[in-house]
């Protein structure tokens, strides 16, 4: 446990970001796997879904919660198997 004034407050601001980051992550997590079934199942709505994805991660990027390299290979694939399967 920290003793310094200071470092307490550092373990409560990572604590609090933590829990956001999480559930950022679980909303993403939740986005590509309802896009990835709408892929597989050829849903009409897998243009919106891919859009929802996309506009997810790009927040997460910005705010540094995914490396913007991560970003933009969740991305790819999932256009990638977008393209695949229209075939």
């Amino acid at each position: 446990m920290p003793i310094i004034k200071s470092a307490k407050k550092a373990m409560r601001q990572t604590k609090k970001r933590t829990e956001e980051n999480k559930g950022v992550k679980a909303e993403i997590k939740k986005a590509l796997k309802e896009a990835l079934n709408a892929i597989e199942s050829n849903a009409k709505d897998v243009a919106e879904k891919i859009k929802a994805v996309q506009k997810k991660l790009d927040k997460a990027a910005k705010k540094n919660i995914f490396h913007s390299n991560k970003v933009a290979r969740k991305l790819s694939r999932l256009v990638k198997k977008t393209k695949s399967t229209k075939k």
